[in-house]
């Protein structure tokens, strides 16, 4: 990209983000504290060996994240629980702890008032209904704790729900599974795809009466792996009024990285750049249209990004990507954060009586 051509996405990048903010669909740094500094929440304005910082987010301009509030799927049970409440914890304490940058945010009027402030405001996913112990209880109550989405599954399969990295068990959902996705209905929590099987995503595509959203995922029309979103659930996502948000994790990206990252790992690692997730967005956005698209980095839940991308202040170099291939301002803000607003509005008023009156659809 010339000079010229670069001064002239930087503008629209700018306009673009005049129009929304950047609003992240998923970021592990809560599991990495967890793993690497004993759930502290000091010392995290700069200099992290993590992919996130606080100086980084904002030269990142992330004006809303969803963090991961997330245990692996090796613990099970009442462990499961306590960790994913852990996870909740350290979110509430980091916005506790640096005021002046988080809030905890529940709703897009929240997301809306936390950008009017000049704060990033902090929403919850959890990923992984390992994380319920099968109870729709510890669901409710997560919705009561502000959880705004729940991943089905996570690497393997749970009781209910086929992932796309294990065995086939379900062929889906089973009918556990489909009381579990009206009862997230009911509460307005987004039900997030990201993970599950295709036949799984369609199962819960048959049944939910809200958006859906796949809060971290590549797509299989430009690398087919198991963790990526076919076209014909892509498709589904315009008559659903869904939306995936496209991550940056390099073994989704190309299928050159996949086998080296499946393999002996003897070799350097094939180069991974910002514009083959430029190519995983604009495909994403062929086949499931522009109002159907979003951004879930993934940072700290993987040990690569491509260049450039190496952490949550790469984000304006890939909307400069898109400008250069002649992306507009609005179409830019529809990526960066318009469309998860859109979503998050839809079902905000759900959400705002989440666990009121007596639950009916699963027990």
């Amino acid at each position: 990209m010339s000079d010229d051509s670069a001064d002239a996405a930087s503008v629209v990048v700018e306009q673009a983000l005049g129009l929304a903010p950047i609003i992240d669909g998923h970021n592990d740094w809560a599991w990495v504290c967890r793993e690497e500094r004993d759930y502290s929440v000091e010392g995290l304005e700069q200099g992290l060996a993590t992919d996130t910082d606080i100086s980084r987010l904002r030269a990142g301009r992330v004006g809303a994240q969803f963090w991961s509030v997330y245990v692996s799927d090796d613990h099970e049970g009442a462990d499961a629980v306590q960790g994913t409440l852990e996870q909740i914890d350290w979110v509430y304490r980091l916005a506790a702890r640096y005021p002046e940058v988080f809030v905890i945010a529940r709703s897009a009027a929240d997301v809306e008032a936390a950008r009017g402030e000049g704060l990033i405001a902090s929403l919850l996913g959890a990923e992984g209904a390992h994380s319920l112990n099968d109870s729709p209880a510890v669901l409710r109550m997560f919705a009561r704790l502000g959880v705004r989405y729940l991943t089905l599954t996570h690497v393997h399969n749970t009781t209910w729900a086929d992932s796309g990295t294990d065995d086939p068990a379900h062929g889906g959902l089973t009918a556990r599974g489909v009381e579990y996705i009206r009862e997230l209905n009911r509460l307005g929590m987004l039900v997030d795809l990201s993970h599950v099987s295709p036949a799984t995503a369609h199962a819960a595509l048959d049944v939910t009466d809200s958006p859906v959203i796949f809060s971290h995922s590549c797509v299989t029309g430009v690398a087919d792996h198991p963790r990526n979103v076919p076209d014909d659930v892509l498709r589904r996502l315009a008559v659903n009024d869904g939306v995936v948000m496209l991550t940056f994790v390099p073994q989704f990206l190309t299928t050159e990285y996949s086998a080296w990252f499946d393999g002996a790992r003897d070799t350097a690692a094939p180069p991974v750049s910002i514009a083959q997730v430029a190519d995983h967005i604009e495909h994403a956005r062929l086949v499931a249209g522009i109002r159907h698209i979003g951004l879930g980095g993934d940072f700290d839940g993987t040990d690569e990004f491509p260049s450039g991308l190496e952490g949550v202040d790469g984000y304006p170099a890939l909307l400069a990507e898109l400008a250069g291939r002649g992306w507009s301002a609005e179409e830019l803000a529809a990526l960066a954060g318009g469309n998860i607003l859109r979503v998050l509005g839809a079902t905000d008023a759900a959400f705002a009586s989440a666990g009121a009156g007596i639950p009916l659809l699963v027990r």
